[in-house]
This record gives C-alpha cells, sequence and structure tokens, in this order.
C-alpha cells in the first residue's frame, strides 16, 4: 500500500520522513493558494520562515514546508489566512 495525503480531495503519494511541501512540489502542485493580498501561496524559503505556503489542514493553518506528512492527511487551500483560535 503506498501512503498518501490529500491535497484539496486530491491523492498525492509521499515518501517516509517527506513534508507536504515537498510531496506537493514533486507531484507538480505548486499553486498553495492565496494569500489575504492575493499574492499566490508557494512553497518559497522551505524552512518556515517566509510562510508562503500556508494551508489549512483542519481548522488550522500551517506551513506545507514544515508539516511532515502522515497516511491520509487532509489538507487544502486556505481561502482567506485567517486563523481559526
Amino acid at each position: 500500500m503506498i501512503a498518501q495525503v490529500f491535497w484539496n480531495g486530491r491523492p498525492v503519494p509521499f515518501c517516509e520522513g517527506e513534508t507536504l511541501g515537498s510531496a506537493l512540489t514533486r507531484a507538480g502542485i505548486s499553486d498553495l493558494g492565496r494569500a489575504p493580498t492575493g499574492q499566490a501561496r508557494a512553497v518559497f524559503c522551505g524552512i518556515g520562515q517566509c510562510q508562503g505556503c500556508l494551508v489549512r489542514v483542519g481548522t488550522r493553518l500551517t506551513e506545507a514546508c514544515l508539516l511532515p506528512c502522515v497516511d491520509g492527511l487532509q489538507a487544502e487551500p486556505d481561502a482567506g489566512g485567517q486563523t481559526d483560535a
């Protein structure tokens, strides 16, 4: 069985130890949504410094470049940049 995460409902396979940002990039997915300013979200620095790759996982925003992949993880683009407290 191949381990996979789900990006916006689409299955994306990943390798052990890989982050969500890395798995999405390897799968050819670079558009991670839009920031509140309208700027495109994407993996940029790869170390969580720029927060350009914020994605929604459940009710929280997190950096895709820092999030370890776990089989069955569901993530999607953020539509506004607001965190749920």
